[in-house]
């Protein structure tokens, strides 16, 4: 016999207003914001000392969120309030930080090197396994995407040629590689040692978009390369890359034997207390420089959208962040979608069958699926748990509350119909082969 399905609350256990209920949605009060996030279990814990510890942990966690978000609202006032802050010069310190960083490494391959010159063996050994961890150390610089993924010039001559007008609109040279992946997300960067310009669009949050929020989209991320955000550069970021390497190398290991002499068990103590000391010097150095780049890259962030606005229109703009509000729902659509396919017979099957018809109309009909009230618990979490992309950007709530001030004003650039169904056009392979990959995961 199946289930009976539990009935939805239509009053609010908390101030007894009547509630709008949704089987899609958690159920949640707008008055007093009873279940905006739902509940989850309470861990058990094995002993006092270990409730005590999760207790002091969650008071930091706590403490820190309070300073993060005293400086998120302070640079958020700072710019709503009209006022053109001055130059951020945090920053130089985060650079000399970064300096240390890279003369750490640069001593590590000196001094290894200079061992390998030598003519005793062990200090030859031990100037080989310098090389070997200066060697995930080394300013990565990435590489430029190849195969399937990218779209050059030739296969999608409409949709560079928006991007060409755009980039110009922001002050932003020609993009030189185009790739589509299935992430609700688009980013760009630079890559290779020519320093390559890489515009990546996420097929599900281009779908999700209207012609013209799409036209936002290019706009924000062309404006990364004009904003002056201090973290995309080569210096800093390869600093960040080595400092986590550190990390990595200071974890414990779990290699453990009762049977082993006391000179290898006290040996194996001094080496956890090293890689111990490590670990906290350089945790400590990765939160300094995140300390203070965050400003930098958040008003970098601010600086996007208004170029977003500038050159897609404010409402187009403000359609396009509302729509990074959606990235559960789209969860939710590739968890069903997969499913699906798997139901479909067997792995070869599934590889030689087509796309299913209906996945891209599902990614752009989410906006209208989302009632109004979902939306709101969605803007609100944003609020409560500093919600943003990731740790880099601003709130999503802030960013949006920010462009609603901005007076609407005409579009710098308009894609037409004609160009939009171009442009679909040139994207349907990548949506051939992104679906293809959703199925086989």
């Amino acid at each position: 016999m199946p289930a009976t399905p539990t009935a939805l609350p239509r009053a609010c256990p908390a101030c007894s207003a009547p509630l709008e209920a949704d089987e899609r949605f958690p159920v949640w009060c707008p008055g007093c914001e009873w279940n905006l996030t739902p509940a989850t279990r309470t861990p058990d814990y094995d002993s006092p000392r270990a409730r005590r510890l999760a207790e002091r942990r969650q008071h930091r966690n706590a403490a820190r969120e309070q300073r993060v978000r005293a400086r998120v609202e302070q640079l958020y006032e700072s710019l709503a309030s009209g006022a053109e802050p001055g130059p951020d010069r945090v920053w130089i310190a985060a650079a000399a930080l970064a300096g240390l960083v890279h003369l750490v490494t640069l001593t590590v391959v000196s001094g290894s090197v200079a061992l390998l010159c030598t003519d005793h063996w062990p200090l030859r050994i031990l100037g080989l396994i310098g090389l070997v961890i200066a060697w995930p150390l080394r300013p990565r610089l990435g590489r430029v995407p190849r195969g399937g993924t990218v779209l050059g010039r030739g296969d999608a001559p409409a949709l560079y040629a928006l991007a060409d007008r755009v980039g110009a609109a922001v002050g932003a040279p020609p993009v030189d590689t185009i790739r589509a992946t299935g992430d609700f997300n688009a980013s760009f960067g630079r890559a290779g040692m020519r320093r390559r310009s890489v515009l990546t669009i996420g097929l599900p949050l281009w779908a999700a978009l209207t012609p013209q929020q799409r036209v936002a989209l290019l706009g924000h991320e062309f404006g990364h390369d004009v904003n002056g955000d201090h973290r995309r550069s080569l210096w800093l970021a390869s600093a960040m890359s080595a400092l986590t390497e550190w990390y990595r190398f200071s974890l414990p290991t779990r290699r453990r034997s009762r049977s082993r002499k006391l000179f290898d068990q006290i040996a194996d103590l001094l080496a956890g207390l090293a890689r111990w000391l490590i670990r906290q010097l350089v945790s400590a150095l990765l939160d300094l420089l995140e300390t203070l780049t965050t400003r930098s890259g958040q008003r970098a962030e601010y600086h996007a959208d208004r170029l977003a606005a500038e050159v897609a229109s404010p409402r187009a703009a403000y359609g396009m962040l509302s729509a990074l509000l959606l990235d559960s729902s789209a969860e939710t659509i590739r968890l069903r979608y997969r499913s699906a396919a798997r139901l479909h017979g067997s792995r070869s099957r599934r590889s030689a069958a087509a796309p299913g018809p209906d996945l891209w109309a599902e990614f752009g009909g989410m906006a209208a699926a989302l009632p109004p009230a979902e939306l709101e618990r969605r803007m609100r979490l944003s609020a409560r748990q500093l919600g943003a992309v990731d740790r880099t950007h601003p709130p999503t709530h802030l960013r949006l509350r920010l462009l609603g001030t901005r007076p609407e004003t005409e579009a710098a650039v308009l894609l037409s119909d004609a160009e939009a169904e171009l442009i679909e056009a040139e994207l349907a392979p990548s949506r051939d082969r992104v679906a293809r990959s959703l199925q086989t995961v």
